[in-house]
């Protein structure tokens, strides 16, 4: 079963952005593997709380990072 996981900071990405990451991830393995993964694909879009991640030692909050994504209401 081919699996991605795409962990993101919560609350920049609308549910229609989500949806794309499914959508186009999915579409990705059936090029590469044929028809036969579009049942089993899994794709899963995480979202990680404010400053639950960091990179080269430094701690990202959505301060840091910018807006939240345009128009989300928080709800996923």
């Amino acid at each position: 079963m081919p699996f991605a996981n795409f962990k993101v900071p919560e609350k920049t990405l609308t549910p229609k952005q989500k949806e794309e990451i499914v959508t186009r991830t999915t579409e990705l393995y059936v090029e590469i593997y044929g028809e036969r993964a579009r049942a089993t694909t899994m794709v899963l879009v995480e979202e990680v709380a404010d400053g639950g991640w960091g990179i080269g030692g430094n701690v990202l909050t959505l301060a840091v990072l910018g807006e939240a994504a345009p128009g989300d209401s928080g709800d996923a």
